[in-house]
């Protein structure tokens, strides 16, 4: 096999495990895909050209059904994207490797274009620490990420 298709092919497997690690509607770790007419919370969160989301850092109820009210302040495009911090790390070097990756509606994650809007509902049905990030390549890196403690 030629080193051509051998990178190839990492990168299509690379694609789908990201693919199968974000998928819509499943039940993950930190929750699941939440249903709007059952929000119990409203967040409002800024994502900026700082690097960084206001607030970082949240706390929320086992069984809460949160809706997140993303603005984006920047001029760049950034995203919010919920999930443990092995998977966000993973995901970070897939979207690394392949910027232009599509998420094909991924339940737990949203993009929201320079100064615009965006929502994302989300029920953490488990108790524990779980992170949200910006994986557009490098502000990730440059720390733009959140915690969010789930009490039980």
């Amino acid at each position: 096999m030629s080193v051509k298709f051998n990178v190839a092919l990492l990168a299509v497997t690379a694609a789908l495990f990201a693919q199968s690690a974000f998928s819509q509607g499943h039940e993950k770790a930190f929750g699941r895909k939440g249903d709007p007419k059952k929000v119990s919370r409203t967040i409002d969160v800024d994502l900026s050209d700082a690097m960084r989301f206001a607030p970082a850092e949240l706390a929320v109820k086992q069984g809460d059904t949160v809706r997140f009210r993303l603005k984006n302040s920047g001029k760049v495009m950034h995203e919010m994207v919920l999930g443990t911090m092995p998977d966000l790390k993973a995901h970070a070097d897939t979207m690394r490797k392949d910027p232009d990756m599509h998420h094909h509606g991924a339940a737990n994650m949203v993009h929201v274009a320079p100064g615009k809007s965006g929502t994302l509902v989300w029920q953490f049905t488990n108790p524990g620490e779980f992170h949200y990030a910006c994986l557009v390549p490098g502000h990730f890196e440059a720390g733009m990420v959140g915690s969010i403690q789930v009490a039980p």
